[in-house]
Order: structure tokens, then sequence, then C-alpha cells
């Protein structure tokens, strides 16, 4: 095993490992999640089952209003994204890439910025969502990133959209709803991050489906 290749020990939350960037480009089995920046290799713990459900909630969510709508693809970790070519290395919880900008997914990676990044928080990924990753995804031209903390007792979410200076401004969230950039037309209830409500019926809202049609899914559903 080369030098700058150390496993770290059984059980480690977030270890960080001295290693180049074509050594963490070596196929290794040492955890679900493994990112690189600034010179290390940094292996997550495992995530709870309440972070897998919001990622799984928003890939079925936005998922299925890309591909209804020819806008592009979303994908979810792990998927590398090498935002630029001497920048960190990370895997977002979820990624969104439009249809200009498909020509940027490769088979083992995303070359280049996504339009739309989610970072669903937990416990040990607080500093790294709210602080180091806003920073990265700032300066390398992700032009949307949302921040979606669904522990108990916090349940919050913040959404970035990208400024004519470059930088990202808070976007606002009006009675309740946002509405993005990045995917035109798309829009959310905030309160759905954590009821997770049925994907289709959320979808036919979403896309202002008539109420006769809602009705016909509900009664199909039934």
């Amino acid at each position: 095993m080369a030098d700058d290749f150390i496993v770290p020990a059984v059980g480690a939350s977030n270890s960080l490992v001295r290693m180049t960037y074509e050594a963490y480009l070596t196929p290794h089995d040492e955890g679900p999640l493994v990112e690189w920046a600034n010179g290390f290799a940094i292996f997550h713990s495992l995530p709870d089952s309440r972070h897998q459900e919001t990622v799984g909630h928003l890939l079925r969510v936005l998922g299925t209003f890309a591909e209804f709508f020819g806008l592009g693809r979303v994908i979810v970790a792990p998927f590398e994204m090498k935002c630029r070519p001497d920048g960190p290395s990370r895997e977002p919880d979820v990624l969104f890439v439009s249809t200009a900008n498909l020509n940027r997914i490769g088979d083992k990676r995303l070359d280049g910025p996504a339009d739309l990044i989610v970072e669903v928080v937990s416990d040990d990924s607080v500093g790294r969502d709210f602080d180091e990753k806003f920073v990265e995804y700032q300066e390398c031209g992700v032009q949307e990133y949302w921040i979606v903390d669904p522990r108990p007792r916090r349940k919050r979410a913040l959404f970035y959209q990208r400024g004519a200076d470059g930088l990202f401004e808070a976007a606002k969230v009006e009675n309740g709803v946002y509405r993005s950039k990045a995917i035109p037309a798309f829009w959310l209830k905030v309160v759905w991050l954590w009821e997770m409500p049925d994907v289709q019926l959320t979808f036919a809202e979403i896309a202002g489906f008539s109420e006769e049609m809602v009705r016909a899914l509900k009664e199909r559903k039934a």
C-alpha cells in the first residue's frame, strides 16, 4: 500500500488521511463516502435513516420534475464532483445538472460545477455544509445551493442563489414556498422537506396539474 494511503481506524468518524488526489482515485473499501480536499481524504461516518430518507425524497421529487420536463439529471451520492481541476473533490448528497451542461457528466465524475447542489446536514457535517462547502461551491461556479437540516429540533432549510457579483445570496422564502432559479418553474413548500408527502401528488401540485387530474390521481392511489 502506498505511503500516502493510510486506512483510518475501524469505526472512525470523519477520519482525515493525508493523500494525493491520484491515490484518492485508487479503489478502496474503507467507507461508503470519501471526499478529498486540501491534500486529505475525508472518510465520513455512515448517515442515519432520517438523512437517507430526506435524500431519497429529494431525489424522487427533483428527479421526477427534471425528467418530465426534460430539464436535466439529478444524481445522489456517492458520485464525485470535481468542480474545478485544482480544487477539492466532493460527493454532494444531491446534485442537479441542467441539459445544457450534461456534457460535464462522465462515467466516474462530474467535471465542473453542478447547477444545483443540496447538502443534507448530519451531526458530523455541520461545519462542512455551512462553511467549507458553502465557500467551495460559491467559488467554483455552482448556481444554487440548498442546506437542508432535518435533525430533530432543527428542521431548517437555507437556500442560496448566485448573484450578479458571483457570490451566494440568501434566497427568499415567501409564505413557506421556495422557488428555484436553477430548475426553471420548480418550487416547493419547505414543510415538505420534513413531512415528505406522496411524491406523485407533490409532483402534480408543483407541475400545476388541474384539480380534476389531481383528484383522479388520488383516487387511483387510494
